[in-house]
């Protein structure tokens, strides 16, 4: 202890300050190379986000799309009517109606021909983006009608829709569903979709005499083909 009193004492005020201040400098470029290493670091994390946002692929968690609607989807609508349906498996081979919701119930109109399906007019046209919504009578008072036979699909059966323009929209059918008309899946049927997508809807189920109106419905879904 006592040498290194007497180191301290031979040491001049002078160059204790001057040591002072080259600690201080030492110090203050230090501080300098962290920070330009800091802001260098912040600035490609910058630039590597704008080239992720400006890229065409989907950005999400595991590669996929945490969004309902991927960002490249365009929810544009097509100007094009849908005229005609196609289903080769059971036969079917219609013109389609125009529908449109009931303004009273907000129920979805039926055709008027019982030999004809019809297009919700308001919603999707086959192949944009979204449910593009077809329904049709299964029979009549007399006889079987348009969706007779819409039972009989199943997963893999094709579904043509041809538009005004001459486009004809290929489709596959993926799922089948009957629920009742009190609790029908509204959001499944009728809620957006990333892709072009089709429903088709019918009457299925018990009839009720009593209403003249069949209890359930029946639902087919199907998607674009690429």
């Amino acid at each position: 202890m006592a040498a290194v009193q007497k180191v301290l004492r031979s040491i001049s005020p002078r160059t204790m300050w001057l040591g002072a201040i080259a600690l201080v400098v030492l110090f203050g470029l230090t501080f300098a190379a962290i920070s330009a290493q800091r802001v260098a670091a912040e600035t490609s994390r910058a630039q590597d986000s704008t080239t992720s946002a400006d890229s065409d692929e989907p950005v999400g968690s595991a590669g996929g799309m945490q969004d309902p609607v991927p960002s490249h989807a365009t929810t544009a609508r097509t100007d094009a009517t849908a005229t005609r349906l196609e289903i080769p498996k059971i036969a079917v081979d219609s013109t389609l109606e125009q529908l449109a919701l009931d303004p009273a119930t907000g129920v979805l109109d039926p055709p008027v021909e019982w030999l004809s399906a019809g297009w919700y007019r308001d919603g999707s046209v086959p192949g944009d983006t979204g449910p593009a919504v077809i329904a049709g009578h299964v029979d009549s008072v007399t006889a079987p009608a348009v969706f007779a036979r819409l039972r009989e699909l199943v997963t893999g059966d094709e579904i043509r829709v041809t538009l005004s323009n001459g486009a004809i929209e290929r489709f596959v059918v993926y799922a089948i569903t009957s629920a009742p008309k009190d609790a029908f899946p509204t959001q499944q049927v009728y809620g957006p979709t990333p892709t072009p997508q089709l429903r088709i809807i019918t009457c299925d189920g018990a009839f009720n005499s009593s209403t003249g109106h069949y209890l359930d419905n029946l639902v087919v879904f199907a998607s674009l083909v690429p």
